[in-house]
């Protein structure tokens, strides 16, 4: 573990969208649990006082055009430099007293500290009962094809290292970003660490912004995206392997027919088996090549996270 900084500069980052109900507390909150820290507030074209009752508290307010969570990370970890970074929601849903303990994991040496809601309280406070099923299903999947133990995949509290920040790429516009933050975590072996914290749902006249449907079709597609660009060679074997078979079971056909009657009778069978055998294969070598490449971004990533490292500590 590194060597831990003396007096860090800590950022706490809390994107908002609509949050007049619970911003004013949650920077509060902020305030009391790290009293040195700089609160950000980034407001993503609300249409209430948001803004308004975070500049009284006396948080750092920006504005962020481009809708979507995705990209109102993408500028602060683009925007704002610190020692230490804590990323929460502006609905009062986790808890503020948390934050200094995630922050010393971080300044242990962790990249990423992420707090842990589903071993806590979430499924008992949250009454969404399709939120908690697609939590479960991503949780699962995601474990299982990098063979990890994350219990939260989806959390929204998180705290970073600057090389961290700084060397992570974010793609993703909408709120599949914390899925995509820790698909990207696992696959670059980062230091990482999960911190169980106590869940609490939206109070009174807070409304969530999520979408259970069209925001779970989203994280599923970006899983499915992600799985395919980190995992290619897995990816593209199976489906290659599958298609390659069908074909393979179409051509055995037509040879029995050729073994019974010393004649081909479907021609167009035959051909159709012929090309997805090759189309099997074709997706396979192109997995090959993509992991390959996959490969060599991961080592293009940790010359650049040592870069930054270097760069942060002169």
């Amino acid at each position: 573990m590194p060597e831990k900084i003396e007096n860090p500069t800590i950022a706490v980052l809390l994107p908002c969208y609509n949050e007049e109900v619970t911003i004013g507390k949650v920077v509060r909150d902020f305030r009391a649990a790290l009293p040195t820290a700089d609160i950000y507030v980034y407001d993503n074209n609300s249409s209430d006082k948001t803004a308004e009752i975070a500049a009284a508290e006396g948080a750092i307010v920006r504005r962020e055009p481009r809708q979507g969570k995705g990209n109102v990370i993408r500028a602060m970890f683009e925007e704002i430099d610190a020692d230490v970074y804590v990323m929460s929601d502006g609905d009062d849903t986790y808890p503020a007293d948390a934050a200094p303990a995630m922050v010393e994991k971080v300044l242990e040496g962790y990249d990423m500290v992420i707090g842990d809601r589903l071993s806590s309280t979430y499924f008992q406070e949250n009454k969404r009962p399709f939120h908690n099923f697609g939590n479960k299903l991503v949780r699962g999947s995601i474990n299982h094809l990098f063979g990890s133990n994350v219990r939260d995949i989806m959390t929204g509290y998180r705290a970073f290292s600057f090389t961290y920040v700084k060397t992570y790429p974010v793609l993703s516009r909408g709120f599949e970003v914390e899925t995509e933050m820790t698909i990207h975590t696992l696959d670059k072996n980062v230091r990482w660490y999960e911190m169980p914290i106590q869940y609490r749902d939206r109070p009174e006249g807070s409304v969530s912004k999520l979408n259970t449907v069209g925001d779970g079709i989203k994280v599923m597609s970006t899983i499915f995206r992600l799985i395919r660009e980190y995992k290619p060679l897995p990816f593209f074997t199976i489906l290659g392997g599958i298609i390659g078979i069908i074909g393979l079971g179409f051509g055995i056909s037509v040879c029995i027919d050729f073994w019974n009657s010393g004649v081909v009778l479907r021609f167009p069978t035959l051909i159709g088996s012929v090309l997805l055998v090759m189309v099997g294969l074709l997706l396979i070598i192109a997995g090959i090549i993509l992991d390959v490449m996959a490969k060599k971004d991961r080592k293009q990533y940790l010359v650049d996270k040592n870069m930054f490292a270097y760069m942060h500590r002169h």
